[in-house]
C-alpha cells in the first residue's frame, strides 16, 4: 500500500495511510474497549488471556494514533461497574494494570506520551494509585499525545459529583447559581482541560456507551465495529478515521452549499 507522510508532535516524518486526510483528523479518539473475553473464549483460552491481549492491541493504537497524529486517546479500562465481575478477574486487572505502568512508563516517556487517569482513583489499590501519581507527574510536561486511561470511572457519578462540587461552592457564596454554564461545569468534570471526543470507537459489536463520558461525547461521531478489541489493529484504525473522514460534522446546525 503506498503511503503519505504526516507529522506528530514530536515532529518526526510519520507514515499516515494514504486516503487519510492529515488536516480532517480527529483531534481526540475515545476507545470503548470490548471483546476480550469473546476473544479468549472463541481460542479456548482463559478470560485472563484475552486482557493481556487487549493491553497489547491499545499500546498498538496508542503507538499509531501518536505516529499519525491525533491528539488524544482515552480508553474505557475499568468502570465503577466492572468490581461487580468475579474476584479472581478484578484482582487480576488490577496486578495488570500495575505491571503494564510499571513496565511501559519509561517508553512512554520516551515517546513524549502524557498519561492521566481518569475516575474514582482513591478507590483502587494502594500500590496502583502510587504508580498511577508517579506516571502522571513524570510525563506532565510531555509534549506529544494525551493518552487518558478511564480506570474507575462511571460518567453518571461524575456528573453528580461535578454537580455536587457547583452546588458547595453556591453554597459558600463563592459562586452565583447564574455562574453556572455549560464551561463551569465541565471544569468540574474529570476530563476538565481537554477537548472532548470527536470520534468513539466501540468494538465487538456493541452499540451502546456504557456509561462512557455522557457529558463529553454529545457531539461525537460514533465508528461500531464487529472486530473484537484484541484483533483491533492499523486497518481497524484506518478504517474507522476513514469513516469519521466521512461525516458532515454539522453540531447541530445545516449543511452550508458550496
Amino acid at each position: 500500500m503506498s503511503r503519505a507522510l504526516a507529522t506528530t508532535f514530536n515532529t518526526e516524518p510519520r507514515i499516515l495511510p494514504q486516503g487519510l486526510d492529515p488536516m480532517r483528523l480527529p483531534r481526540h479518539v475515545a476507545v470503548i474497549m470490548d471483546g476480550n473475553g469473546r476473544w479468549a473464549r472463541q481460542r479456548g483460552l482463559p478470560r485472563m488471556m484475552g486482557h493481556r491481549a487487549g493491553v497489547e492491541a491499545l499500546k498498538r493504537t496508542l503507538r499509531l494514533c501518536n505516529d499519525w497524529g491525533v491528539g488524544a486517546l482515552t480508553a474505557y479500562a475499568f468502570s465503577t461497574e466492572n468490581w461487580s465481575r468475579p474476584g479472581e478477574e478484578v484482582t487480576f486487572l488490577m496486578t495488570l494494570f500495575e505491571r503494564v505502568l510499571a513496565r511501559e512508563l519509561e517508553a512512554l516517556e520516551r515517546e513524549q506520551v502524557r498519561i492521566r487517569f481518569l475516575g474514582e482513583l482513591e478507590e483502587l489499590p494502594e500500590g496502583l494509585q502510587r504508580l498511577i501519581a508517579d506516571a502522571t507527574d513524570r510525563t506532565a510536561m510531555n509534549t506529544g499525545i494525551h493518552f487518558n486511561v478511564c480506570t474507575n470511572y462511571g460518567s453518571r457519578r461524575e456528573l453528580v459529583r461535578a454537580a455536587q462540587r457547583l452546588a458547595c461552592q453556591v453554597a459558600a457564596g463563592t459562586l452565583a447559581p447564574q455562574q453556572i454554564d455549560e464551561a463551569a461545569f465541565a471544569a468540574e468534570l474529570h476530563t476538565a482541560g481537554e477537548d472532548d471526543p470527536d470520534l468513539l470507537i466501540r468494538t465487538s459489536g456493541e452499540q451502546r456507551l456504557s456509561n462512557f463520558l455522557l457529558w463529553q461525547l454529545a457531539y461525537a461521531e460514533l465508528h461500531l465495529t464487529d472486530v473484537l478489541w484484541p484483533d483491533f489493529d492499523a486497518g481497524a484504525l484506518e478504517r474507522a478515521l476513514l469513516d469519521y473522514q466521512g461525516r458532515q460534522r454539522r453540531f447541530g446546525g445545516v449543511q452550508t452549499q458550496p
